[in-house]
């Protein structure tokens, strides 16, 4: 296999600076013209076959290998995702971005920036390559839709059969120590549902309550109630995450409001678990409200699976991310909490998502933001890293699945 971790290195200063500019002028949602347009410009002069997404700003690049081919020749995937977040900067950073109330908090900038690394490192050996790679420059990750958006039209198929394999990596700005990389075979990263309730009961005034049917301990109960099921009704060793983000009820002290809303996300770790909490937490709601004598609507939407590793991708990417970084790559033990719209990709295709580490060398962990936040600071020190272990997967991958093939 190419020194890719050398050739990255000499591409690092250009896919640094494109990092800066992307992390400059973040976007949001599934709409990001600039996002795509840097992209496309950055991928120009190459060999590749470049598709616009219509249902979103999306790219998708395929890039045809030369060694062995043939109609049945293997297929892998490397993801990037490029949407930013609703957050206003505050890292002091000379790239800040220049958009009030939008940044890259959470690494999406490094991910776009390394992927079209990857896509220049396997592109000058492309000749070497036993098969195809699709680059998937993905929006829509933080509202957790433009997978399926890219999946409805075709990235699976974009080389012309089903890719064989797929591959996604995430960069963190806490959590990790800097210079780490990890995953785990199995379940990686939760599910992610959505529940909004409306608590409907009656409203009056404030000092005749006796008059009304007051919603507000009603939803009291009802958050507390839904705490106690779960720890009561699911094993930790299969654990749910409830947070109620959102309770409103009422605008003014003297009176008694019509309804109550809330807002909560179910995080589940397992398919069973996640099929199981969604009757339970409805007919616990439900049943809370008509006990009071009040009405509960409640309504229960499905996001994204949870994201589950092949355990044979791990091995091979255990082989392949320890021989570049060695003891840098270690296993993880327990699957995080957050949630990814890579899941889907990979209810598909086998495949792995990886963690590496965006934290400074020297920087304590205590002084360090998660992703998401108004301080996350993502180095630039692991872009040629990161650029050079897109390329080795997908290299190895096709070298291993056409050797299978033959």
């Amino acid at each position: 296999m190419p020194d890719y971790l050398a050739e990255a290195a000499g591409l690092a200063a250009e896919i640094t600076d494109l990092r800066h500019r992307l992390h400059r002028w973040p976007e949001i949602g599934n709409d990001l013209p600039r996002t795509q347009a840097a992209v496309l410009e950055a991928l120009a002069g190459l060999d590749l076959e470049v598709t616009t997404g219509e249902a979103t700003t999306s790219v998708t690049a395929v890039l045809r290998g030369g060694a062995g081919a043939s109609a049945d020749k293997p297929v892998v995937l490397l993801r990037g995702d490029m949407d930013g977040l609703p957050v206003q900067e505050e890292t002091g950073m000379p790239f800040a971005s220049e958009r009030d109330g939008h940044m890259h908090a959470c690494g999406h900038d490094v991910h776009t920036a390394t992927l079209v690394g990857a896509a220049k490192l396997l592109h000058a050996h492309r000749d070497e390559l036993p098969g195809d790679v699709v680059f998937m420059f993905q929006p829509g990750e933080e509202v957790l839709s433009g997978a399926n958006h890219m999946l409805a039209e075709g990235v699976l198929e974009a080389a012309g059969r089903t890719v064989d394999r797929a591959f996604g990596l995430h960069t963190f700005s806490a959590n990790f120590a800097p210079g780490t990389w990890t995953t785990r075979p199995g379940t990686l990263m939760a599910a992610s549902d959505l529940v909004a309730v409306d608590i409907i009961g009656r409203g009056g005034h404030g000092s005749a309550p006796f008059m009304g049917n007051d919603p507000v301990p009603v939803m009291a109960e009802v958050i507390l109630a839904i705490q106690t099921m779960i720890a009561k009704k699911f094993s930790n060793a299969d654990p749910i995450i409830v947070n109620v983000g959102v309770a409103n009820a009422g605008g003014a002290a003297n009176i008694i409001p019509e309804k109550c809303h809330l807002e909560m996300s179910i995080r589940t770790f397992s398919a069973g678990a996640r099929e199981r909490v969604r009757p339970l937490i409805t007919q616990l709601i439900e049943g809370i409200a008509s006990a009071h004598g009040c009405r509960a609507e409640v309504d229960y939407r499905l996001g994204v699976s949870p994201t589950v590793n092949d355990p044979e991708v791990v091995d091979f990417v255990g082989r392949v991310v320890g021989g570049l970084v060695g003891e840098r790559y270690s296993v993880l033990e327990e699957p995080l909490g957050g949630s990814e719209d890579f899941s889907e990709v990979l209810a598909r295709v086998p495949g792995a998502f990886l963690f590496y580490s965006g934290v400074p060398r020297g920087r304590s962990m205590a002084d360090t933001s998660y992703n998401h936040s108004a301080t996350a600071w993502f180095d630039d020190e692991p872009i040629a890293e990161a650029m050079a272990v897109y390329a080795a997967l997908a290299h190895e991958s096709l070298v291993e699945l056409s050797g299978a093939a033959g």
